[in-house]
């Protein structure tokens, strides 16, 4: 597994999140407000674990794993998710799932008791998350995360159990660190994972941004040189797969953050 004190030649950034700051990830404000709702979801290279606690948190998902190859960062994941749950304001609106399909939130609970301030937060610690005797899947009982390299790990369950597979921003790690053969498995891998008319959201980082990746490291920057596969090949690779043509979400990012969303449903 990564470690902290190494250069991020896996994309593990410490602190991605404060080069990256918002509130709600507008990568995910891209999707209707009810995409997540009653779902099971993969993050994969879930980094701190930001967008995967908003998806568990704000998006009404029935089950997320976040998976990420730093074992310290995963452990901010689980540090973010007992925070978020400390600060969880009773107001909060998730997309709920019924019979009908998704709707709106229900009545929203006015206690002021409830509410945990952040000043409080700050000066005494998080909250202690509650058990979760009635098993329901809610925020912060939906979601989990691990430390993996998922791309190699043979142990994960190759049984279509996931209803949505993020990834956002891993490709061009993914890419130079196992070759174009790791970025066909791991396309592979996802398409393995995702029931029929499953959902994969991909985030790929362009060609052009390899070349600084790949100085950082000289097994990288070997990796590059025997790569034939580009970012622009990716589209065909997965429809090859059996994902239909891909869809333009936007790229909603700015400076070195803007790059395309594109999703693909498993046929």
């Amino acid at each position: 597994m990564a470690s902290q004190n190494q250069s991020p030649v896996y994309g593990n950034y410490h602190g991605y999140y404060t080069k990256r700051p918002s509130i709600r990830d507008p990568r995910l404000a891209l999707l209707p407000p009810t995409f997540f709702a009653g779902k099971h979801v993969l993050d994969i290279g879930c980094n701190e674990g930001w967008v995967t606690c908003e998806i568990a948190q704000s998006w009404g998902a029935r089950r997320v794993v976040g998976v990420d190859i730093d074992d310290a960062l995963v452990r901010a994941a689980w540090k973010r998710r007992r925070s978020l749950w400390s600060l969880q304001s009773p107001a909060l609106n998730v997309p709920q799932k019924t019979e009908d399909g998704p709707t709106s939130s229900p009545e929203l609970n006015d206690d002021p008791c409830d509410y945990f301030p952040v000043s409080c937060e700050q000066s005494h610690g998080p909250l202690p998350i509650p058990g979760n005797a009635t098993g329901q899947h809610a925020f912060p009982h939906n979601v989990t995360f691990r430390t993996v390299d998922w791309v190699t790990e043979d142990s994960i369950s190759d049984e279509p159990i996931c209803d949505v597979v993020l990834a956002f921003s891993i490709t061009k790690w993914i890419h130079l660190n196992h070759g174009d053969d790791g970025i066909k498995k791991f396309f592979i891998k996802v398409h393995s994972n995702l029931k029929p008319g499953g959902v994969f959201i991909l985030e790929p980082q362009a060609w052009d941004t390899y070349g600084k990746a790949r100085r950082m490291d000289q097994r990288l920057k070997e990796n590059a040189k025997r790569l034939k596969v580009r970012p622009d090949n990716f589209s065909g690779l997965l429809r090859e797969l059996g994902f239909g043509p891909p869809q333009h979400l936007g790229s909603p990012g700015e400076g070195g953050f803007h790059r395309p969303v594109e999703l693909y449903i498993k046929k």
